[in-house]
């Protein structure tokens, strides 16, 4: 049986272009991705300091990374290429104290850190009464902000530079709030010279609003009328008002979009912050050129060694000179 041709002309699709894999398709910008590994054998605790890094840095690290004890520097930068890792987050265990390197790859340069107190975030959940973690919190990278680093210091301009890369940067104008649910705040003490390192969540809540309203609006469930004499009394009930809640001026925000459905645009809504961990107490060591190695471009002992060296050489050249006196007497 003869076939018929479909003379059907088809329309013309436009070709979609395809997003490049890492790269911010409203920026245009490269997206850092890290690796968070162990060099060495480390504790249990460390362990799991190790696990609440990885989901700090969530979403671009390899969270569900398996390491072997043969495993090598060189064998993590020879998968950083292929998939665009660009920053390396290690820690290790001395007998003296542990200690987290900051590198970026391939070529450094590699910022050394000692932990002089963390908290992981487990024991940061148990000593609050309401713990906050829901899992969509994870989806976004985190905000950063530095306080303390503007002293000028070559050495905190680099650490400054370092934390700003190691997360995506935002564009303001178009940023969408709904993806700011995280904050990592690095407070530098000029006077102790350490690190306070904190990870926070960002909650808002709309001024002027009851607690009540806002868990019926949130929770979508009937509520207990049975008590009450009238509708209103569930709003205007004493101690759930918004009168019962202290408002900070300086902590609240006027919205430009809608987030969620109680946060309307050009409404005002106090930001909330709450702690999920890690928490870390963290010093400058030492600053490397090169990929954990290469020339020391700062040390926080160097002054000290410096002076040793300089007393050895003097006490050198003094028993030199001593040595020299002997043998023209003799």
């Amino acid at each position: 049986m003869a076939r018929f041709r479909n003379n059907k002309k088809k329309g013309f699709v436009k070709p979609v272009g395809k997003k490049q894999p890492g790269v911010d398709h409203v920026t245009g910008e490269k997206i850092p991705h890290s690796i968070v590994f162990s060099r060495g054998k480390l504790p249990g605790s460390l362990k799991q300091l190790q696990m609440d890094l990885r989901k700090l840095m969530l979403p671009y690290t390899a969270v569900n990374l398996k390491e072997k004890r043969r495993n090598n520097l060189k064998d993590f930068l020879n998968i950083a290429g292929p998939l665009g890792v660009t920053h390396f987050l290690m820690l290790s265990k001395t007998e003296t104290a542990p200690y987290l390197k900051v590198a970026r790859t391939p070529q450094g340069p590699t910022l050394t850190f000692k932990i002089h107190e963390y908290s992981l975030a487990v024991d940061v959940a148990q000593s609050q009464l309401r713990p906050r973690c829901p899992q969509d919190l994870f989806k976004n990278s985190p905000l950063i902000v530095l306080s303390g680093f503007g002293s000028g210091e070559q050495h905190l301009k680099l650490t400054t530079v370092m934390f700003q890369n190691i997360f995506p940067a935002i564009d303001v104008n178009t940023v969408k709030l709904s993806s700011c649910q995280r904050i990592v705040l690095l407070n530098y003490n000029k006077d102790t010279k350490l690190i306070d390192f904190r990870h926070y969540s960002i909650r808002l809540q709309p001024v002027g609003v009851s607690k009540r309203v806002r868990k019926f609006v949130q929770n979508h469930q009937v509520p207990d009328l049975k008590n009450l004499q009238d509708v209103s009394d569930f709003i205007t009930k004493a101690g759930y008002g918004s009168e019962s809640e202290v408002d900070d001026e300086a902590a609240t925000v006027t919205l430009a979009s809608d987030l969620g459905r109680i946060n309307k645009a050009s409404s005002k809504s106090a930001v909330k912050l709450q702690e999920i961990g890690p928490r870390m107490t963290l010093q400058l060591i030492k600053i490397e050129e090169g990929l954990c190695s290469g020339g020391v471009i700062f040390n926080a002992y160097g002054n000290e060694a410096e002076k040793k060296k300089e007393v050895k050489e003097e006490e050198d050249k003094i028993n030199e000179e001593d040595a020299d006196e002997d043998a023209e007497e003799n």
